[in-house]
């Protein structure tokens, strides 16, 4: 049995993520008895928690609505990721550098000595990208999604008037986009929150709908390659390298392609994009020979690109290079 500081500190862990909690499924979690965990649980209402007590054939516990805690108590892993969180938090895309700082400084200082030396030891260097939100505008579009309120704002540098059913916030790659239902385009619509100007609230409920596939950072993934539904590249085609040359580009590939050793010195690269001419462009860019092995979509693209280079030089012969 863990001693009563440590098991007062996963009882307190437990209540604050679990909105209520079953006494014996609490004591089960814990490995004590019920009698140990209305004992542990006297103890963290000493220290100020306000732990209410759930009436019912079972009875249960939960922490009380807006209580004012004492100062916050971490595990181990807790504190390691809070500091990781409020480390990197400059290259989220939020415009949040100093506060975040500023709330590490004060979360060390409430932390014991042995977790504020482990939090110390967390010296993460982030480069902050070139846009950035306005932490303002995004408590406002994230209102507007958790109250399934209208949203009208001004949009670019034209400040072109939206409004729209916002459904989610999506951070992707240092940016933050929102996703919604555009009603005068009848569809879905992503829009970078850096550049939308909010207006005044509209107060106009809606109904939410269901984002295609379920997932809203996927459905936003998806519609960064081209794709109406599912997280993938509507163009994936396959070519054939030497293995040599494969080896020597793969640093250099996208993430989700995918290098075959073949064994007989060859190598198969797999690889998606939003068109094919673009798959053609892109493995015409590899500056390494290839051959297409399909699918004919990709042959005909990579025919047209290479008569369109072709076109682009008219009739000069070759040049020799040395």
């Amino acid at each position: 049995m863990a001693d009563p500081s440590s098991r007062m500190l996963a009882l307190l862990s437990l209540l604050q993520v679990h909105r209520e909690w079953q006494g014996d499924e609490l004591a089960t979690r814990l490995a004590v008895s019920p009698r140990t965990l209305r004992r542990d649980v006297d103890r963290l209402r000493d220290l100020g928690y306000r732990v209410e007590a759930v009436r019912g054939p079972a009875g249960g516990y939960r922490l009380g609505a807006g209580s004012d805690l004492p100062p916050l108590l971490f595990d181990d892993e807790q504190a390691v990721a809070v500091a990781l969180a409020l480390a990197v938090a400059p290259a989220s895309g939020a415009d949040i550098a100093e506060a975040a700082a500023r709330a590490l400084t004060t979360v060390r200082q409430v932390m014991p000595e042995h977790l504020r030396n482990r939090v110390d030891l967390v010296d993460a260097v982030t480069a902050p990208g070139t846009t950035r939100a306005d932490p303002e505008v995004l408590v406002a579009v994230s209102a507007a999604v958790h109250r399934h309120e209208v949203l009208r704002f001004g949009y670019g540098e034209r400040d072109t008037l939206h409004r729209v059913e916002p459904h989610a916030v999506v951070a992707r790659s240092g940016r933050w986009y929102l996703l919604a239902w555009e009603p005068e385009r009848d569809d879905w619509r992503t829009y970078r929150v850096d550049r939308i100007a909010p207006r005044m609230p509209t107060r106009l409920p809606f109904t939410p709908r269901p984002v295609p596939g379920g997932d809203a950072a996927a459905f936003v993934s998806a519609r960064f390659r081209g794709s109406d539904r599912d997280d993938v590249w509507p163009c994936t085609g396959s070519v054939l390298v030497r293995a040599e040359d494969a080896a020597r580009i793969a640093p250099f590939l996208p993430e989700d392609a995918v290098v075959e050793a073949l064994g007989d010195g060859r190598s198969r690269v797999t690889r998606g994009s939003w068109s094919w001419d673009g798959l053609a462009g892109a493995f015409a860019a590899s500056t390494v020979p290839f051959q297409v092995e399909g699918p004919d979509a990709l042959r005909d693209a990579v025919a047209a690109l290479a008569g369109r280079l072709q076109e682009a030089v008219g009739d000069r012969p070759p040049s020799v290079r040395p």
